[in-house]
């Protein structure tokens, strides 16, 4: 039978379907890793991106030239651009603004063809440690209220070139989506002086069913009401609220977890496109007591529809229960 799920932050309903459902092994991936051609991210196409931001060079440290192993651009066709003043305005009901923000994209390896998951362990602390200096630079900057880290991977997730990179997007207002994280933790903290996400910690290491793995550090979990099947999140075990400005052994105990993390979807699902997204506590904010950063990936499995769009609810074939112990049992 289906089971109506709500989500203990947002109070988002969602629909876990098994009549409609597919079990872990019908799930199908897209040719993406086999893709070759031009491309402007690898090493000696330098000057076809924008002048670099920064980059992880051992070498030497001229800019724009190959030798690197991170390289931070500005994305060449930004959603947002850093020039210029907000100015604010309105028309009768509406609302607007000048579209001021900064974009960028991570090249996370001069390799074309390697995965994050692929990356060592060190390559990929190396990307969580540009991740969060590129947000202690940015936040500086007082007209940007929120800076969002995310990942497509694969055509099906939004990503037009194979060569594995993330992105980073600051913008002068607070995400929707995450707003509606902030607003619900807060009333939780305002109820029982408790973060959620810590609560949400603690209940699901005591059940152990939707775990998929544990650290010290560390906890990766199906989410008790996922909007998609095999949908995962990471979460610190300790609280943050902040990810730029954890101690340096949360980012050297988070990269085996990650590249843990990917390497188990992609054998049990056959390596699918994903989105991955980092959702931290709003970067002009002091430490928040009720918010709990953390990681949320999401394989594209399933598509959202009529139903989805019109009613806001999002039904889900698979049981989070069942995905974790799809992706507990893979040998890695």
């Amino acid at each position: 039978m289906s089971e109506l799920r709500k989500d203990p932050i947002i109070g988002r309903w969602v629909i876990i379907s098994t009549l409609r459902g597919k079990r872990p092994s019908d799930w199908g991936s897209e040719s993406f890793r086999a893709r070759g051609g031009f491309c402007p991210f690898c090493p000696g196409n330098e000057e076809k991106t924008p002048p670099e931001i920064m980059a992880i060079r051992t070498m030497t440290t001229e800019k724009d030239i190959p030798g690197w192993e991170i390289r931070v651009v500005p994305n060449k066709f930004p959603a947002l651009q850093i020039e210029g003043e907000l100015k604010p305005r309105g028309f009768g009901n509406y609302d607007m603004m000048n579209g001021i923000g900064a974009h960028e994209v991570i090249v996370e390896t001069p390799k074309h063809s390697a995965d994050l998951a692929e990356l060592a362990e060190s390559q990929i602390l190396q990307v969580l440690q540009v991740f969060r200096d590129r947000i202690l630079d940015l936040k500086g900057d007082s007209r940007f209220k929120y800076i969002l880290v995310f990942k497509n991977h694969g055509m099906a997730a939004g990503a037009s070139l194979q060569h594995s990179h993330s992105q980073l997007i600051a913008t002068p207002i607070i995400p929707k989506r995450v707003s509606e994280e902030l607003n619900g933790s807060k009333e939780f903290y305002g109820q029982k002086e408790r973060c959620i996400f810590c609560d949400i910690v603690k209940q699901e290491l005591a059940a152990g069913s939707r775990v998929v793995s544990e650290t010290e550090q560390f906890v990766v979990v199906e989410p008790f009401a996922p909007r998609f099947p095999f949908e995962t999140w990471i979460l610190p075990r300790q609280h943050y609220s902040h990810y730029e400005t954890m101690p340096a052994t949360m980012y050297e105990g988070l990269a085996p977890v990650l590249k843990e993390s990917l390497t188990r979807i992609n054998l049990a699902l056959g390596f699918p496109p994903f989105n991955f997204v980092l959702h931290s506590a709003p970067v002009q904010d002091s430490p928040l007591p009720e918010f709990h950063w953390h990681f949320e990936i999401i394989p594209k499995l399933a598509k959202v529809a009529g139903f989805e769009w019109g009613s806001g609810f999002y039904i889900n074939p698979t049981p989070p229960e069942m995905a974790a112990e799809h992706l507990r049992a893979v040998r890695i």
